[in-house]
């Protein structure tokens, strides 16, 4: 699906690329508002909009995530469409979805997702194959990120299963992302968890952007993963944190855990 230049003027990645330069960052906040941690009497939006106001010079992109929206309904629908308006419009939006389905239905998940919320990525589970992925991809202008190597401990029950030819499953998963990748619009969800895994999927994988959890509550090796993950240019990866920002404190102090993280991935990449 070609989409009209009033529709998204700028890629994903061509978005990304522009606040990594500008912002100096490959620095991802996740925005997952638990309603246990958010001070009492504070709104999710508010909640959210102090993190957002206090750390848009540092990111290159926000990862809302539906799972935290949705228990509310209609309401917490409603919530996730004003959080992505605050985020700046030069700042790219990854819905964190993990979306996958036959082909029919993938097509209204992508339409609510690309459309619907105007995100300008998302991710997405390859368990379908092609046909599940591919209304996504037809977004030829949005990126879809494929759960390759979680980062959770339970990934290795799957993921690290070996098949008939020698190689793992993630790595299989890498391979079939390339066939996939026509567009240049797909991407690879690689835990930082896991920076060993990570080295093999960038030599798969060379080119391809990485979405990376499992820093700061998850307890990823930072300075490992961002070593191993970079491409030849030292980008090309968006390392996420979620819960080590939102729940720093005051907005001040998520600004300053903020700084520590991109300052931490700078010097790990530039090393």
């Amino acid at each position: 699906m070609t989409e009209s230049p009033s529709a998204a003027s700028l890629s994903f990645r061509a978005k990304y690329e522009a606040a990594v330069a500008r912002n100096d960052s490959l620095l991802c906040v996740g925005l997952d508002p638990d309603p246990k941690q958010i001070p009492p009497g504070v709104g999710v939006v508010d909640f959210l909009r102090g993190v957002i106001e206090a750390t848009a010079d540092l990111v290159c992109c926000y990862k809302p995530n539906a799972a935290f929206f949705e228990p509310a309904g209609a309401e917490g629908w409603e919530q996730l469409h004003e959080v992505i308006a605050l985020i700046p419009s030069d700042i790219p939006v990854l819905l964190d979805a993990k979306r996958g389905d036959v082909g029919n239905t993938s097509q209204f998940y992508a339409r609510a997702v690309f459309e619907g919320l105007g995100a300008d990525a998302v991710t997405a589970n390859p368990y379908l194959g092609s046909d599940g992925l591919e209304p996504f991809l037809a977004f030829e202008q949005r990126h879809t990120f494929v759960l390759c190597r979680t980062s959770n401990p339970g990934a290795r029950e799957l993921q690290d299963q070996r098949l008939a030819d020698g190689r793992l499953l993630y790595e299989h998963v890498a391979a079939l992302a390339n066939d996939w990748n026509t567009r240049g619009n797909v991407g690879l969800v690689v835990g930082a968890t896991y920076p060993e895994e990570a080295a093999r999927i960038r030599a798969i994988c060379p080119d391809m952007l990485f979405l990376m959890p499992g820093v700061g509550a998850q307890a990823g090796d930072l300075e490992a993963a961002v070593r191993a993950s970079v491409d030849a240019d030292g980008g090309g990866i968006l390392v996420n944190a979620s819960r080590s920002v939102l729940y720093a404190g005051s907005p001040e102090d998520s600004r300053a855990e903020a700084t520590r993280l991109r300052r931490a991935m700078n010097l790990a990449r530039r090393s």
